[in-house]
């Protein structure tokens, strides 16, 4: 049978994907942000399924067009089920739904944390994907999860978060320091001239693998608070050294539950996944950990870090080839669990 090629549809944020695969290679990833909630500080989740309302035909039309492949060539239409905002998610997967009916093709559903996991097995050229089974952390502003991957489609969490996400964590301490949204990649840049060992924060004890950042964003208000009181200029006159060091206590944080499951659970392979895997601290110590452990390490390329169609395609790749359709009275869901 020749490869399948897939269009795949995301839309379970505030970013409008679509992508085009044939068999695991990329033949385009198109992506629409949308700028609308900067001055909200977070996603107005009204505002975003009206953005991908607006989005989503023009961006579907430039990715078939860079591929340059026409509908009738399509073997099956992918989306985003879920987890994510559901008037979103049902932008997309009406979408999908009409235009694989429209077509007479396949319709395939897709987790879209596993999109960010599969992402790994994208076709790139100098890049190994890891081999089975390997640990995956995927880190994003909605989850935070250890996943043990044994084969494409059989995936077990671990461990996770028990309240918010890291991600969230990032973009909750720029807001409390003004530095705007999104947060993480602003922290991320003051960060590297500043001292990561100027400050403490509390580090919250979880049974397990599993990971709680309510009270790191708690201890981290309260002693700015705190410091505050004594100089009203502490934040300006001290902005690197605090991102440098909450940035060094997430990241330590998030490491600590990996380490601990790689001993575990004896893997050879660790990878990195979801839009927090651009912070360029947790990509330079993951490594580091891998190393340190003598085994391998795997992080995608920034484009298939973030939010996009192209991880959707490839998770449906494996679900076409295992036959694993969807029909049309599946319907997004906000919570999706493995």
């Amino acid at each position: 049978m020749s490869e399948p090629i897939i269009l795949a549809i995301e839309s379970s944020c505030d970013d409008t994907s679509a992508a085009v695969l044939h068999g695991k290679k990329v033949l385009s990833n198109v992506v629409a942000n949308q700028d609308v909630h900067e001055q909200y500080g977070g996603v107005v989740p009204e505002l975003a399924s009206r953005e991908h309302q607006k989005n989503i035909v023009p961006v579907v039309d430039a990715a078939l067009k860079k591929a340059n492949i026409s509908k009738n060539q399509l073997s099956a239409i992918a989306f985003t089920e879920g987890p994510g905002l559901m008037g979103s998610l049902l932008v997309g997967g009406s979408f999908a739904k009409s235009l694989s009916m429209a077509l007479g093709i396949p319709l395939i559903s897709v987790d879209h944390m596993k999109g960010h996991i599969l992402a790994h097995f994208i076709e790139e050229e100098g890049k190994q994907a890891p081999e089975f089974p390997f640990l995956c952390l995927t880190v994003s502003g909605g989850h935070t999860q250890i996943v043990l991957v044994k084969a494409p489609l059989k995936m077990q969490v671990v461990g996770q978060t028990i309240d918010d996400a890291a991600g969230e964590a990032f973009d909750k301490a720029a807001k409390i320091l003004n530095l705007g949204y999104p947060g993480g990649p602003v922290i991320d840049r003051l960060a590297k001239d500043g001292d990561p060992n100027r400050f403490e924060f509390a580090s919250p004890k979880v049974d397990g693998f599993d990971f709680s950042f309510s009270g790191i964003k708690t201890s981290f208000l309260y002693q700015l608070q705190a410091e505050m009181k004594k100089d009203e200029h502490f934040i300006a006159e001290n902005l690197n050294d605090i991102c440098a060091s909450y940035q060094q206590h997430l990241v330590n944080y998030l490491l600590t539950p990996l380490s601990k499951a790689i001993d575990e659970f004896g893997v050879g392979d660790i990878a990195l996944a979801g839009g927090v895997s651009a912070n360029s601290e947790l990509r330079q110590r993951f490594e580091k950990l891998a190393s340190q452990k003598g085994i391998r390490s795997h992080i995608p390329k920034f484009e298939f870090c973030t939010d996009n169609a192209a991880m959707i395609c490839i998770a449906a790749h494996f679900k076409f080839l295992e036959n694993e359709l969807a029909d049309l009275s599946v319907t997004p869901k906000a919570r999706l669990h493995f």
